[in-house]
């Protein structure tokens, strides 16, 4: 009764369509403070670039002053000269316009680009939380399984000196021990490790911080939600803009021309002193004339092309992933259902044990076996669990519901 209403359980749990995580905090503060600061510099760079891409079509004014001594007739003669110039295009082919949604869709998709790099730490520091908390369960497992070891050493003791195995079976008691002891300190070894590996990305204790829990999603919501396919989108209406920027670019512009001069020349020779001043204003137009204007528009054209195409190719390797990441849930989730019939087992055996115990027939050391297997299945269980977690880690990494 108890595995089929695991079963249900998780079913109605694959049913669900939203991916989130227990408690308030927000799964990004799992890193580290100085590692958020630098992504919100990244974010800030992002917004200052795509502004002076927006407005590279306002030309500046060039401002110009120049001072010069000359002896020319043998007689000092100082120069100044000063002049205010624009030269502003007030059409471009479209390419203004083009070029500011250039600018815009090139600052959607470097922010993508940086969201992507973060979910991708941020999945890291949750990961190594995670298994942190369950290598904790693993060499509570292993101490559990020495245990039963040592009881099955002292069993064997007990029958070699009695007289009723001989010293192989002994021998092969005391390298069962020996390789469980071993196998536990490379499992603290490895938890060291995963600690170093987590706190160079995070501030969180690790001994204090709470494992998020990630929730099972359905397909479309993966896909409708996804930052790395959202980036592939936002590419490709950056190429779109780039193409239609470029092609513009060897189309005829016109720009308004307009200047400010003055000058002022004193000489103690014949010229006495000479001031002017003078302005001036007028349209210029230009139509470029370039050898490589074919290449170059197709090969942006070609660019813009190549990431539709891209993105195609992109769902179908995240519909795989899905895939792969539902089936392997249900494994994890046929294992959990196992460590539970196996637990069943266990009690029974364990409840029948302590009645023969009762009656003579069993011993404290099978109680204590049985009592400790029974709480390795347990955290079986707790394990499976979390390597559940770590599959939908996998999708949350490009999942992200705004």
């Amino acid at each position: 009764m108890r595995v089929l209403n695991l079963l249900l359980a998780l079913s109605l749990a694959c049913s669900h369509s939203v991916f989130a995580a227990d408690g308030s905090e927000s799964l990004e503060d799992y890193i580290s403070d100085n590692k958020q600061k630098q992504f919100s510099y990244d974010y800030k760079k992002i917004e200052a670039e795509s502004s002076k891409l927006r407005d590279s079509w306002i030309a500046p004014l060039s401002i110009s002053y120049s001072y010069s001594v000359s002896d020319p007739y043998s007689v000092e003669q100082t120069n100044e000269s000063a002049a205010i110039k624009m030269d502003q295009p007030i059409f471009q082919s479209g390419g203004i316009y083009y070029g500011i949604k250039f600018a815009q869709a090139s600052r959607k998709y470097s922010n993508y680009s940086v969201d992507v790099v973060k979910r991708k730490l941020v999945k890291d520091a949750i990961s190594l939380l995670m298994q942190i908390k369950q290598t904790d369960l693993k060499i509570d497992k292993q101490n559990l399984q020495i245990k039963n070891s040592e009881i099955n050493l002292e069993l064997k003791k007990e029958q070699y000196l009695n007289g009723q195995l001989d010293s192989g079976f002994l021998d092969n008691a005391v390298i069962e021990k020996n390789l469980l002891t071993q196998a536990l300190y490379d499992i603290e070894t490895n938890k060291e490790r995963l600690i170093s590996k987590f706190q160079a990305i995070s501030d969180t204790d690790y001994e204090k911080a709470k494992v998020p829990h990630m929730e099972l999603l359905d397909e479309e919501s993966f896909l409708n939600n996804n930052i790395v396919l959202s980036m592939s989108k936002s590419e490709i209406e950056k190429n779109r803009y780039y193409k239609d920027v470029t092609t513009a670019k060897y189309l005829p512009r016109v720009s308004f021309t307009a200047g400010y001069n003055w000058n002022k020349t004193d000489s103690t020779f014949i010229f006495g002193s000479n001031e002017k001043e003078y302005y001036d204003y007028g349209i210029k137009a230009v139509m470029p004339l370039d050898i490589n204007t074919f290449n170059d528009i197709e090969a942006s054209k070609v660019d813009y092309l190549k990431s539709a195409l891209v993105i195609e190719d992109k769902k179908r390797e995240l519909t795989a992933l899905f895939e792969q990441v539902m089936q392997n849930i249900k494994n994890f989730d046929k294992k959990i259902i196992l460590s539970v019939q196996n637990k069943d087992l266990y009690e029974k055996l364990l409840l029948d044990t302590k009645s023969l115990f009762r009656a003579g027939y069993k011993t404290q050391y099978d109680i204590q076996m049985l009592e400790n297997s029974l709480k390795i299945q347990e955290i079986d269980m707790k394990v499976f669990e979390i390597d559940r977690q770590l599959e939908l880690l996998s999708l949350y990494e490009m999942y992200k519901n705004d």
